[in-house]
C-alpha cells in the first residue's frame, strides 16, 4: 500500500508545472499548462501566470517588467493542452524600465540567411541584385520621376551589366 501511495505522489508531482525559472540574472520565465481541455479558460490562465510573476517580483522587493509572452491554444489530440509562457525581468521600482512597459510584437516570419565572407578577398566589386535594381527603377517610373524612355534605358543597362 505504501508503494502505491508513493507511486501516486511521484506521478502527481511529475504532472505539475514548473515554477519561476531564472534564465539570466534578472530575467525569468513562468510556464503553465491549462489541463481544463475545452472547459479551460485562456484569460484565467494568462492572468494567473502574470499574477504569479508579479507576486514573485514583489517577494524580492521589485516589480516584474514583461519581456515576451506566448499563448498556445489547445490542440486537437490528447495531451495537447493550452499553455502560456511569460518572460519577465525583475527590476527596482525606481528603474526607468518600470515607468513604461509594453510587450514587443514578435515577427510572424523570421528569415535566417547564412552568408560566407572571405576576409582575405580584396575584391571591391559588389554584385548588385538585378531584381532589386529593376524594382527601384520601376518605382521611379511609377512615381513619375523618370520617363518611360529613361526607364527602358536604365532597364537595359541593369540587364546588360549583370550578364
Amino acid at each position: 500500500m505504501k508503494q502505491i501511495i508513493l507511486l501516486l505522489c511521484v506521478f502527481i508531482t511529475s504532472c505539475a508545472n514548473p515554477g519561476v525559472v531564472e534564465i539570466s540574472p534578472d530575467t525569468y520565465v513562468l510556464f503553465r499548462d491549462d489541463h481544463g481541455g475545452i472547459f479551460g479558460n485562456a484569460g484565467a490562465l494568462r492572468a494567473d501566470v502574470i499574477r504569479d510573476a508579479n507576486k514573485f517580483a514583489k517577494s524580492k522587493g521589485k516589480i516584474a517588467v514583461p519581456v515576451s509572452s506566448t499563448y498556445t491554444p489547445i490542440g486537437n489530440g490528447p495531451g495537447q493542452w493550452a499553455s502560456f509562457e511569460y518572460q519577465f525581468r525583475v527590476v527596482n521600482k525606481e528603474d526607468e524600465e518600470a515607468v513604461r512597459t509594453s510587450l514587443k510584437k514578435r515577427a510572424d516570419h523570421v528569415v535566417d540567411q547564412n552568408v560566407k565572407i572571405d576576409i582575405n578577398s580584396k575584391s571591391s566589386h559588389i554584385a548588385k541584385d538585378t531584381y532589386s535594381e529593376l524594382i527601384k527603377i520601376n518605382d521611379l517610373l511609377e512615381k513619375g520621376i523618370i520617363s518611360k524612355t529613361e526607364f527602358e534605358t536604365m532597364k537595359a543597362k541593369v540587364l546588360n551589366a549583370n550578364n
